[in-house]
């Protein structure tokens, strides 16, 4: 094998398109080919003299990574097409903004910090547990808190078979019935603060994403979006 060959799927998601995952999730779906033959499978490498396309377009050129800070409101779905045709992040990010994918996901109704890359690869990296990333929340409930219970998240929890890792949340101010809590965690399971908290007693009625890892959401706008320097990339790589 030639040491210009690479996956397809890590090829699509450093021009940008999409993530690996997704990338996986188009090939499946027939819409990639290789050399005019449509790929079936994501286990297929490429090199320099093959013919990509997707959707039938060529692959774009990678160009240099860009990184993106975005305050997401609630009620976009983090995805770049909806099923179900609710509105997403990407169709309500300003105009002249290159193609992006996100860093991981915010579900439906958190809002918050979102990071926006145009490089597939170093969104895949910067998301994985393994980046060590903290991510912080301010966390609106209704019910009893019981600091007590607060502390042994500390220990992680296993909720309906599921295990957590290990979770710092703390009362920032009570609000007549409702507390408002600060949540640190550095795993970022699936809809994992609502679960948590769930199987406490307490419901969740908003969750706000304010940092992952060194960036935070600041004084940035609901909607709006900020540019990373560039000579910040290479330190978090």
């Amino acid at each position: 094998m030639s040491e210009k060959t690479e996956r397809i799927a890590k090829i699509m998601a450093r021009a940008g398109l999409c993530s690996r995952r997704d990338a996986e999730r188009w090939i499946a779906a027939g819409r990639v080919s290789v050399n005019g033959a449509t790929l079936g499978t994501p286990a297929c490498v490429v090199g320099p003299g093959d013919r990509v396309l997707v959707d039938g377009k060529p692959l774009p050129i990678a160009a240099p990574a860009r990184l993106f800070l975005y305050h997401k409101p609630a009620g976009l779905v983090t995805t770049a097409r909806d099923e179900k045709g609710r509105p997403t992040v990407f169709d309500a990010l300003p105009a002249g903004l290159p193609r992006l994918v996100s860093v991981g996901r915010l579900d439906l109704n958190t809002e918050g910090l979102l990071l926006l890359t145009n490089d597939g690869e170093l969104a895949r990296s910067l998301e994985l547990p393994a980046s060590g990333w903290e991510r912080i929340y301010r966390v609106r409930v209704h019910g009893v808190v019981d600091r007590s219970r607060l502390d042994r998240l500390k220990q992680g929890i296993t909720v309906e078979g599921i295990t957590y890792g290990p979770i710092t949340a703390t009362i920032e101010k009570h609000q007549g019935s409702k507390t408002w809590l600060r949540v640190s965690l550095r795993e970022g399971k699936n809809r994992e603060i609502r679960r948590v908290m769930a199987a406490l007693g307490l419901q969740v009625s908003r969750l706000i994403r304010v940092s992952y890892g060194p960036f935070s959401l600041g004084t940035l706008s609901k909607g709006g979006v900020e540019e990373v320097p560039e000579t910040k990339l290479p330190s978090i790589r």
